[in-house]
């Protein structure tokens, strides 16, 4: 009755209405405003405990309408007890977590950084600290490395710094035939660590060498460059991803750590290196060694910008000889100087492709124009008798960004 009555004097009652009407047009006006600041909020699902815990039982047979005993939230017990003074909830699970006796969250902790620096963790099966994984190489040191981490206040840069600046990370990553025979997995630690970098981190490197990474903090998710019609196979048609539409501008050079995913078809450039489908939480990821690789290094669009525009670099900054501009793109790429027998073979690769872009121009152009970043929308007005030049350079940048020594940490 107080609806009908509401609508009654607001839309029917001619007295009313005209009194109500101008209110009402205002209202909505500012409703509108409010709705499309709120709008403009982020926002994020947040977790709320219930004010009573819900029952909880043991499923007979696991079929859930029949309970057997009732059982109440505990932690496990062949772990520390959970603390008396905390309140039985997600707060008091964060504190049984952290507190400075319990066995596991320190060690898991410092084991899976060490597992980043040194490719492998102490504990080799950093997912698994239960009896079936394997058991730490070197326990004492973890055990330590557990305690610093804790008595540092759990400061992160600390522990960084301290696993960086030690002996065993510093050594020499080089391998020797004594070396290789006596620990051939380096789970003893007698060289340095050397391993492949990530999916995430070979492209970055090449963006970053090539001055187009961009390092904004922040924002929403981005879709660089991948083969078309690949999320049409798995997609549903009603869904907001049943198609990839590319960005473009600067979105296309963000740091990977942006890139857009669709669990069900990741982006391909990134599965090729073993990046994981993040269908399910992925601790170890694998490390593969495949011609794709060496082949998406090679013609990947975003790879062969990449190598175009560190090729121009190299033409600005290196320097005006062609023996100074293969040094430096050589340490840009490698972090190393070039050995003489190495200059000298990148100063005859030069030279021949020059010399090869040179006897067909209109070649060199296409494959200039392919290479050119859509950060360049005047890139057509460009000197063209510089082409074969550039071009040369590119190929240079491309099997630069291509060395095992650009993609390996060590």
């Amino acid at each position: 009755r107080q609806t009908i009555r509401r609508h009654f004097l607001e839309h029917v009652y001619p007295e009313s209405r005209a009194v109500l009407q101008p209110l009402l047009e205002a209202r909505n006006v500012v409703q509108k405003e409010l709705d499309a600041i709120n709008n403009e909020i982020p926002k994020t699902m947040v977790v709320e405990e219930m004010k009573e815990p819900r029952q909880a039982f043991v499923l007979v047979r696991g079929e859930y309408d029949k309970h057997g005993e009732e059982v109440a939230r505990d932690t496990p017990a062949v772990l520390r007890p959970f603390p008396k003074e905390a309140p039985v909830n997600r707060l008091g699970l964060a504190r049984w977590l952290v507190d400075p006796e319990h066995p596991l969250t320190a060690r898991v902790t410092v084991n899976r950084w060490w597992q980043r620096y040194f490719g492998t963790g102490l504990v080799k099966t950093a997912e698994d600290f239960g009896i079936q994984g394997a058991p730490p190489t070197h326990p004492a040191l973890l055990d330590w490395l557990a305690v610093e981490l804790v008595e540092s206040g759990w400061n992160v840069k600390q522990m960084q710094k301290l696993i960086v600046m030690s002996a065993a990370y510093r050594q020499d990553a080089a391998m020797t035939p004594e070396k290789l025979r006596v620990d051939p997995y380096n789970r003893y630690l007698l060289r340095g660590p050397r391993f492949r970098l990530d999916a995430e981190e070979i492209r970055d490197t090449a963006l970053a060498v090539a001055g187009l990474l961009i390092g904004d903090i922040g924002g929403p998710s981005v879709k660089p460059y991948q083969p078309g019609g690949l999320w049409e196979a798995v997609g549903y048609t009603d869904s907001n991803t049943a198609k990839f539409k590319q960005d473009d501008g600067a979105k296309l050079y963000r740091r990977s750590l942006y890139t857009f995913w669709k669990r069900t078809s990741h982006p391909p450039s990134m599965a090729i290196f073993d990046a994981p489908s993040r269908e399910a939480c992925t601790v170890r990821r694998a490390r593969t060694n495949t011609p794709l690789q060496a082949l998406a290094l090679m013609n990947d669009r975003q790879f062969v910008e990449a190598s175009r525009c560190f090729a121009q670099r190299i033409l600005a900054e290196g320097g005006e000889t062609t023996e100074a501009r293969i040094a430096w793109a050589f340490r840009m790429a490698t972090g190393r100087r070039p050995e003489k027998h190495e200059l000298a073979l990148l100063g005859e690769l030069v030279e021949r492709q020059q010399a090869s872009f040179a006897a067909e121009p209109e070649r060199a152009g296409e494959f200039i124009d392919s290479a050119t970043t859509l950060l360049e929308p005047n890139h057509l007005d460009r000197d063209r008798s510089r082409d074969p030049e550039l071009a040369a350079w590119t190929m240079l940048a491309n099997l630069l960004l291509n060395l095992d020594e650009t993609v390996t940490k060590g």
